[in-house]
């Protein structure tokens, strides 16, 4: 029985070969084995190692130049409004908190609640959309976006905007793993597709950064209700342009009779494998969300309940997708991927460098506002410079991703962001903003905007081409959990050493900076980590994005 591998494999030779093999799935109209696919990425006239993507039928599709900046400045819009309205809710949490009657241990819920949503839809509403069609449910999710951001802006007490956050986020899961399949099956391997995908990164620190700064406009002069009114009205052209300009779904999925689709994601979607992923992700984001409130929190019988439950989901899923590998049966991420060096360690990376990531971003907020005591202007204006190194670090990546070692780039770029944490563990609160926060809140959003555009050109070219929404969902799965849990353990860090400082005659001021400091210096070991991860790990990669013929 033929089994659905991945790995790589390496030759003596003046330049090393790399073999990544992509996983092909048994199609939707035959019961035949899954079968093996080799993509042989070799030196050729002495040129360095290149991992170009597996030629898809897909990719032959030629579209114009308008269609394909269509879906790129969609898709694209899509991602910026949704990370916009994370900034303005960060900004802007304690005043809504005031306006709603949000409760104190619940004030991280709104935030956490959304990611909650999302990471547990993911991988199922990728599923979805590589048997329904990308454009459909792109489009539902959108208008969903539309909405929901809508009932955030109105509503009129904390459990609603909970609730309403929670929508929203599931709505984002219909979008984001949609979108790469929108990328993948209409526009070309090589560099426009490299183009696309480092302008849907781009969307994500360049909407973070105006959420903050639009939250910190809006808290002080007008409301932060308008922050979801402007990105409702966002969403909306971007689903109107979208209905107009996306092009129809492949033959496979256009134009399906409703039994036909019904028959397909039973025998095509590993529902089951979704279930017992999802709900295990979900359980442990909810656990580390109620301890990112506080480590006492954890100790609650709803939580050990939960937690346990978590934990005892995990050896089931290895088990039943170790059996359906070997059946040879449809299975959501097949074990023995996770054999290939490459694939693991950048999973690993993702989690780590976005854990990093959100944790950083984090308590680079709280220093400007609860250390030094800045406005929400104030502070929205020094997360600027993400805005500016954010943008160019995607766009430079979507041209050099072809033409440098993808190793190097990642781990250049984790090396310059890990500068961050660095210097706001040893920076003085009392010192210019251009001494140390500057070039901290400079580097940060590099590394995770360099490692968008690569790790989904590679997740794309080791996943077939009819599951590439289920690749979109694993990317954004992994990026998704280890943000909560960076998130959450930094956060019981620095209460835990703030608590421990307490009673030692210390201004609260100072107490609270001997918390983020511990936070910090975590946060900078974990670059330090990760670095070692994407030397040894990813220094088979070669180049990416390559167009092959």
């Amino acid at each position: 029985m033929s089994r659905t591998t991945t790995s790589l494999e390496t030759r003596a030779d003046n330049y090393q070969a790399v073999e990544l093999e992509s996983i092909e799935y048994p199609l939707p109209t035959r019961h035949s084995k899954a079968v093996l696919k080799k993509v042989e990425v070799q030196q050729q006239g002495g040129e360095e190692n290149a991992c170009p993507e597996t030629p898809t039928i897909t990719s032959a599709l030629s579209i114009s130049k308008w269609r394909a900046s269509v879906i790129i400045g969609t898709v694209a819009c899509i991602n910026l409004t949704n990370s916009m309205l994370g900034g303005i809710l960060v900004i802007s949490l304690p005043r809504m908190a005031r306006d709603l009657g949000l409760p104190q241990d619940l004030l991280l819920w709104p935030a956490a609640v959304n990611s909650l949503a999302c990471g547990c839809m993911l991988l199922l509403s990728g599923s979805i959309a590589d048997v329904v069609g990308a454009r459909k449910v792109y489009l539902v999710g959108a208008f969903l976006l539309t909405m929901t951001t809508i009932a955030c802006g109105v509503c009129r007490t904390g459990l609603e905007l909970i609730l309403f956050r929670a929508a929203q986020g599931v709505a984002v899961s219909l979008c984001l793993p949609s979108s790469v399949i929108l990328i993948t099956s209409n526009i070309p391997t090589g560099t426009y597709r490299n183009t696309a995908f480092a302008c849907l990164g781009a969307g994500q620190p360049f909407g973070y950064s105006i959420g903050l700064v639009l939250g910190g406009i809006f808290v002080e002069k007008i409301s932060w209700r308008y922050g979801y009114y402007i990105g409702a009205v966002l969403t909306f052209i971007a689903f109107i342009i979208s209905i107009f300009g996306i092009p129809a779904d492949d033959t496979s999925t256009e134009g399906q009779s409703f039994s036909t689709v019904l028959r397909r994601m039973k025998t095509e979607i590993d529902l089951i494998g979704c279930f017992l992923l999802s709900t295990s992700l979900g359980l442990f984001s909810y656990v580390l969300s109620v301890l990112a409130g506080g480590a006492s929190h954890f100790l609650a019988p709803t939580s050990i309940t939960l937690f346990s439950i978590a934990v005892v989901l995990i050896p089931i899923f290895v088990w039943y997708t170790r059996r359906q590998e070997r059946l040879g049966r449809k299975v959501i991420i097949p074990p023995s991927l996770w054999t290939n060096q490459v694939f693991t360690s950048l999973c690993i990376t993702i989690f780590v460098i976005w854990g990093v990531f959100s944790a950083n971003e984090y308590f680079l907020t709280l220093f400007y506002q609860s250390v030094q005591q800045l406005s929400g202007i104030q502070t929205s204006i020094r997360f600027l410079p993400m805005v500016v190194t954010g943008a160019l670090a995607n766009f430079i990546t979507g041209w050099l991703v072809k033409r440098v070692r993808a190793d190097i780039l990642v781990l250049g770029s984790a090396a310059i962001t890990a500068v961050t944490p660095l210097l706001m563990a040893i920076v003085n609160p009392a010192a210019s903003y251009w001494t140390y926060a500057f070039f901290a809140t400079a580097c940060l959003p590099i590394c995770a905007d360099v490692l968008f555009t690569v790790a989904n050109l590679v997740i794309t070219s080791v996943f077939p081409p009819q599951t590439h929404g289920l690749a979109g969902g694993v990317f954004n799965t992994i990026s998704n959990i280890g943000g909560s849990v960076g998130l959450a353990i930094t956060a019981v860090v620095a209460s835990s050493v703030t608590m421990a400082e307490n009673g030692k005659g210390d201004s609260a001021t100072k107490l609270l900076m001997d918390g983020y400091r511990a936070t910090f210096w975590l946060c900078f070991g974990a670059s330090i980590f990760v670095l070692g991860v994407i030397g040894f790990g990813l220094r088979k990669i070669g180049k990416v994005g390559i167009k092959t013929d």
